[in-house]
């Protein structure tokens, strides 16, 4: 009448090399641990660094692109807030402000032309 015949469990087997199975264990996340540290989490930070610092050396007149890939000369500066020019429509400048942090790249001198 039923087609699926019982299952049953095994014993388990017995625990050998308790301390040395468990060092190994703890091992082998350290290594894990720095293995990512040195490889994820260390260039991270440099990378948050070098951004950090040229955020700060931004200056009236540099010429940036943004994290969402506007490109612009800088007019106004302050704390936190950045005013770019991103075009000219005739002859009244376009800007936008923005903060500062998201200034992405630093360009060249005369790379951006507005129209």
């Amino acid at each position: 009448m039923f087609f699926i015949s019982n299952a049953f469990a095994q014993a388990a087997p017995a625990a050998q090399g308790g301390s040395d199975s468990s060092m190994m264990s703890i091992g082998f996340m350290v290594l894990i641990f720095v293995v990512f540290y040195f490889f994820m989490i260390r260039p991270q930070v440099r990378r948050q660094k070098e951004h950090k610092s040229m955020a700060d050396g931004l200056k009236k007149g540099d010429e940036v692109i943004t994290a969402g890939g506007i490109v612009g000369k800088i007019t106004e500066i302050n704390d936190q807030f950045v005013t770019v020019q991103v075009a000219a429509v005739n002859g009244q400048p376009v800007q936008i402000s923005m903060q500062k942090m998201s200034v992405q790249t630093l360009l060249p001198k005369d790379t951006f032309k507005p129209a």
